[in-house]
């Protein structure tokens, strides 16, 4: 079979280069010269076109005489330049060197009267111009009838010519189709007899692919002969099983020392992050600053540990509303340390509604909205209030400033927070929590299952006023988290 290969396809495929060979010289005779024709004929037209597209623009120039129209005459006139150089460089046949000759002299001296009209035109003389127009009017008609003398000529040249080649390809088209039928009964005579040696081997080796692909690595390749082409096929796919059972037990030992590496990772790095020990170093802070006898040091770093203990605690478990509004005024304590005189920190507490349970870190963010966009350009009398009033059914908390405020648009952007990006309130993403206001709000609206719990009061200038109100009942029975559960 190897030796049938080797005397067959490379005959076949001499005889089939050959004939395709001469095929493709004959048409690209044919293509070349049809080409150069082509390219004067098309070079005659556009000339043509471009002599009168001259006239026109002559003719509105003389009307307006604007740099505008100016500038386009300029434009039509270096495109026919640009043509005439193209006709310089072509070679005609000899039949009408004579006419394109003439040709190219009609076209100078258009371009010479279209430069004797725009010198006509900048003279004294008002009408000095209509004899060069009226003569280059009649030199763009004569160029025009000899285009279509010399396109006739040059097609009358070549169709002697065409028809010669045509009839060569036409009769090695014969040839072609005659190579192609002997072609074709060869090859289906030499893929049958091959078919015969080549299907019985593969089917086997089809059926162990597809028991393998089915995760049957044990299945056995089917046994080829001494001399057998396939038989080197058939060893690979032997070789390539135990290779894949080599890969997988390879596996299966990398995944489980990734799985080994990553909790060793993980328990490191918990380790490294150690709230306990980061709480007792503030605590000896604390404690060194009051015996230093700095008292403000002393209680700014209680009210960072405070800080940093409740937001450090599960997020999963509700908290009362009590532990938030004392949460906030830890967090208000080191704000002041930053700003000092410039705010004011004031209270309305009610204490009947500080049972109601809420979402852990509520406030917090709230507030921290509050320092970034309503009062950090303050100078001074910054004002923030928080106050928690009690109604019939719900708990109100409202958090409000004198600060900037904040336009429509942004309003109902950060209450219509499922269509918002999942970013902070203020647009940036990465303040101290990792919280925003869109966060709070959302996690209010599942936490008790209602959309109604928002409600913005602002204008530019003219401060803002968050209101959340808080269901008093059935919280302790229905929005206890699956850890107090568990």
């Amino acid at each position: 079979m190897r030796r049938m290969l080797f005397i067959v396809i490379p005959l076949l495929f001499i005889l089939n280069n050959a004939v395709s060979f001469f095929v493709f010289q004959s048409g690209r005779t044919v293509q070349q010269s049809y080409n150069m024709m082509l390219d004067r004929v098309l070079l005659y037209k556009q000339i043509d076109e471009k002599t009168r597209e001259n006239l026109r623009a002559i003719n509105v120039h003389i009307m307006d005489r604007s740099p505008g129209s100016l500038k386009e005459f300029e434009n039509q006139r270096a495109e026919l330049k640009a043509l005439q150089t193209s006709l310089s460089a072509q070679q005609p046949v000899a039949s009408v060197e004579l006419a394109v000759r003439s040709y190219r002299h009609m076209l100078a001296t258009f371009i010479s009267q279209e430069k004797s009209v725009m010198d006509a035109l900048n003279s004294r003389t008002p009408l000095a111009y209509a004899s060069s127009y009226a003569d280059a009017e009649t030199t763009a008609g004569f160029i025009r009838e000899e285009a279509y003398q010399l396109i006739d000529q040059e097609l009358s040249y070549y169709q002697p010519f065409y028809r010669k080649i045509l009839v060569q390809t036409d009769v090695m088209n014969h040839w072609g189709i005659a190579v192609f039928a002997a072609n074709t009964v060869i090859s289906l005579v030499f893929a049958y007899w091959i078919s015969l040696r080549i299907t019985k081997p593969i089917q086997g080796l089809v059926r162990t692919a597809e028991q393998i692909s089915e995760g049957n690595l044990e299945a056995t390749p089917p046994p080829m002969g001494v001399h057998d082409e396939f038989r080197t096929l058939s060893e690979a796919f032997r070789q390539m099983q135990e290779n894949l059972k080599l890969l997988i037990q390879k596996e299966k030992e990398g995944l489980e020392k990734d799985r080994l590496v990553k909790e060793l990772e993980l328990a490191v790095l918990q380790n490294q992050i150690n709230p306990h020990f980061l709480f007792n170093s503030l605590n000896v802070l604390s404690k060194l600053a009051l015996i230093e006898g700095a008292e403000k040091t002393s209680d700014l770093t209680v009210s960072l540990s405070n800080l940093l203990r409740y937001n450090l605690r599960q997020l999963d478990r509700p908290v009362p509303l009590r532990d938030e509004v004392e949460h906030a005024r830890e967090y208000f304590i080191i704000q002041q340390a930053r700003f000092r005189e410039r705010i004011r920190f004031e209270t309305e507490i009610e204490e009947a509604g500080l049972d109601v349970l809420v979402p852990v870190l509520t406030l917090q963010p709230i507030l921290e909205n509050v320092f970034v966009h309503a009062i950090e350009g303050m100078e001074e009398g910054a004002v923030i209030k928080l106050a928690v009033q009690c109604k019939p059914d719900e708990t109100w908390v409202s958090i409000s400033d004198n600060g900037a405020g904040m336009s429509g648009e942004i309003r109902d952007s950060l209450l219509h927070y499922d269509e918002a990006s999942p970013k902070n309130a203020d647009g940036k993403s990465g303040h101290s929590t990792g919280l925003g206001t869109r966060n709070v709000f959302k996690r209010l609206e599942l936490f008790y299952d209602r959309k109604d719990l928002v409600r913005i009061e602002s204008a530019p200038g003219a401060g803002t006023t968050v209101i959340l109100r808080i269901p008093v009942r059935g919280k302790e029975e229905n929005h206890v988290s699956p850890v107090d559960r568990g």
